[in-house]
């Protein structure tokens, strides 16, 4: 695991922009799952900002590690975060998108997405293995859409899952822990002081977190995870 910690949101955008970059060097096509959230809006709007040019937009394929089950026309929806901040400024093909369909019955649509991964990227151990696999920390130690009242859903043989939002009853559409830990890297996107209690239990703490917290169980068979902190996200871990 590596902890890479930032003055600034530019800075820490500038660092992950070349984190891509080289993933994408020489490839033809990179899988990405994407999150939602402030720090991922802020790195898109980075991009549409700064990277139109640069990156080679048709070789990425993007896919969300969560959804919330809404229209995607909705403010909640991940995928209109993206639309609105990224694929209306960049030239990424709409055959290069898949998004989870919020708007369908959340586990005929988890169920959907989970074939739809299997089709789209390549596997590891018959599961599929993102090149790259985004996420971010709750400040109740969630990740993906996977909260710690239902951290069982975690270990589900399943490749999509259906969460419970623990205080809206909303649901989403998430990742299960098999995935995200089946990916080739792993990263995470935090920023804020309201992340620094959550930040240093998950990173420094032991077993007894990750019976607890989900984002305590990311930990991707090939070892490649990576932490992308501002200096306020970071300010608990001992230096």
């Amino acid at each position: 695991m590596q902890t890479k910690i930032f003055s600034t949101k530019e800075e820490l955008n500038r660092s992950f922009t070349d984190y891509l970059k080289g993933i994408l060097k020489d490839r033809e096509r990179v899988t990405v799952a994407l999150s939602g959230g402030s720090t991922p809006k802020s790195l898109f709007d980075y991009w549409a900002q700064h990277h139109k040019k640069d990156i080679d937009w048709k070789s990425i394929f993007l896919f969300w590690g969560d959804e919330r089950c809404v229209l995607p026309t909705d403010e909640q929806s991940n995928y209109k975060m993206t639309k609105d901040y990224l694929l209306d400024h960049v030239a990424i093909p709409e055959r290069n998108v898949f998004r989870i369909k919020g708007e369908n019955d959340p586990v005929a649509e988890a169920q959907r997405y989970s074939t739809l991964l299997q089709m789209e990227v390549e596997t590891a151990d018959a599961v599929p293995s993102f090149d790259l696999v985004i996420l971010g920390l709750g400040d109740d130690g969630h990740t993906a859409s996977i909260f710690p009242h239902e951290i069982d859903l975690w270990e589900s043989v399943d490749l999509c899952v259906v969460g419970t939002h623990p205080d809206s009853g909303q649901k989403r559409i998430s990742l299960s822990g098999k995935v995200i830990n089946h990916a080739q890297r792993v990263a995470f996107l935090v920023t804020g002081a309201a992340k620094a209690e959550k930040v240093k239990q998950v990173i420094e703490s032991g077993k007894e977190v990750a019976a607890v917290y989900p984002a305590a169980k990311v930990n991707p068979l090939t070892r490649d995870l990576v932490w992308f902190l501002d200096k306020e996200a970071a300010c608990l871990l001992e230096k």
